[in-house]
């Protein structure tokens, strides 16, 4: 759950019904990162430039990427999220994210910041749908979950 036990990690579940090798190409492809997570994040070098609708942009090293099992970035503010992905024994996709390292000013916005990504990942590649408004005048900062 996304209140873990560790203050300075936070930990969701979720389940998709798409294939391990289906979800991971959303985590570990420009392309499929721009599918859910952000207006573009492309990899150069061994990092994700992310660019998210409010203008803002990280840079985070890929820490590891395993197809079609693990995949972790340094993600923003320096902590390290990590997206893994087991078989569901019906082939769908049981994927645990854990962030660790956020700081407390930051965690009860970061949980639920992951549940808007995690919500708009099983609606791109279980169902091909964009949940994201794409309007830089309605993003996270003016209270919109869609963005």
């Amino acid at each position: 759950m996304g209140f873990h036990d560790d203050p300075n990690a936070i930990q969701w579940r979720l389940h998709l019904k798409s294939s391990p090798a289906s979800v991971f190409r959303l985590l570990a492809t420009d392309e499929g990162r721009a599918r859910f997570w952000a207006e573009s994040a492309h990899e150069r070098d061994g990092s994700i430039e992310f660019q998210f609708p409010n203008g803002f942009e990280w840079r985070g090293e890929i820490l590891e990427n395993r197809p079609p099992h693990r995949f972790s970035v340094r993600y923003i503010d320096g902590s390290t999220a990590t997206f893994e992905l087991a078989n569901d024994g019906t082939g769908g996709t049981d994927l645990t994210l854990t962030d660790q390292g956020v700081r407390p000013e930051w965690r009860t916005e970061v949980i639920a910041g992951w549940v808007s990504v995690l919500m708009a990942l099983k609606a791109a590649v279980d169902f091909s749908a964009d949940l994201r408004n794409h309007d830089p005048h309605r993003t996270w900062d003016q209270g919109n979950v869609e963005n």
